[in-house]
C-alpha cells in the first residue's frame, strides 16, 4: 500500500486537473501522457505484488457477484484504442448463453483478459487480435472460456502452462 497510495494520488490530481476547461491543448497532452504513464506504472506493480503473492503461495481469490457485460465493457474498450493505435483489426465474440450476472473474482478475471489482450496487441505488428468467450456448463457452475487469438509471435506451450493458473476456478450463476 505504501508504493500504490501515492500512485494513485497521483493519478487523481492528473484526472483532476484533466477536468479542467480552459486547458491548452499542449499542456492536455503532456498530463494525458502523465496519467497513462502513472496508470501503467500501477499496473506494473500491481503485477509485480500479484506475482509475489503466488510465488508465496498467498495469492487470494475474492469471490463476489458482478456482471460480466461490465468487466467485457471495460477490457474491449482499453484493448480497442490500443489495437487501433496499431492498425490491427480487433475483433469480440461472445457466446450470447452466458449469463451476466457472475459470481466470481472479477478482478483476476479482469486482469487475465487485459493481460493477455495487451500482449497479443503488443507482439502483433500487422494483422488482427480476437477475444471469444464461451462457457462450459458445470451443475451450478460456469466455467469461463477465454481465447485470444493474433497474428503476432504467439506464446510457446511451455510457456503456457506457466500463465494459465486461474482456469479452473469456477463462476456461479446469480
Amino acid at each position: 500500500h505504501e508504493i500504490r497510495t501515492p500512485i494513485n494520488g497521483i493519478l487523481g490530481m492528473l484526472q483532476l486537473t484533466l477536468m479542467a476547461e480552459d486547458l491548452q491543448a499542449d499542456y492536455r497532452d503532456n498530463l494525458t501522457t502523465a496519467k497513462n504513464c502513472a496508470d501503467t506504472l500501477l499496473r506494473l506493480i500491481n503485477d509485480i505484488l500479484d506475482l509475489s503473492k503466488i510465488e508465496a503461495g498467498k495469492m487470494e481469490i475474492v469471490e463476489d457477484s458482478y456482471k460480466l457485460s461490465t468487466v467485457l465493457n471495460d477490457v474491449v474498450n482499453m484493448i480497442q484504442i490500443k489495437a487501433k493505435q496499431k492498425n490491427l483489426d480487433f475483433y469480440v465474440e461472445v457466446d450470447e448463453s452466458i449469463p451476466d450476472a457472475l459470481f466470481g473474482d472479477e478482478v483476476r478475471i479482469r486482469q487475465v483478459m487485459v493481460n493477455i489482450l495487451n500482449n497479443a496487441v503488443k507482439y502483433t505488428k500487422a494483422g488482427s487480435v480476437s477475444l471469444k468467450l464461451s462457457m462450459e456448463k458445470q451443475e451450478d457452475n460456469v466455467m469461463l472460456k477465454i481465447i485470444v487469438k493474433d497474428t503476432g509471435i504467439g506464446i510457446k506451450p511451455d510457456d503456457m502452462k506457466k500463465l494459465f493458473w486461474l482456469y479452473a476456478i469456477p463462476h456461479l450463476y446469480l
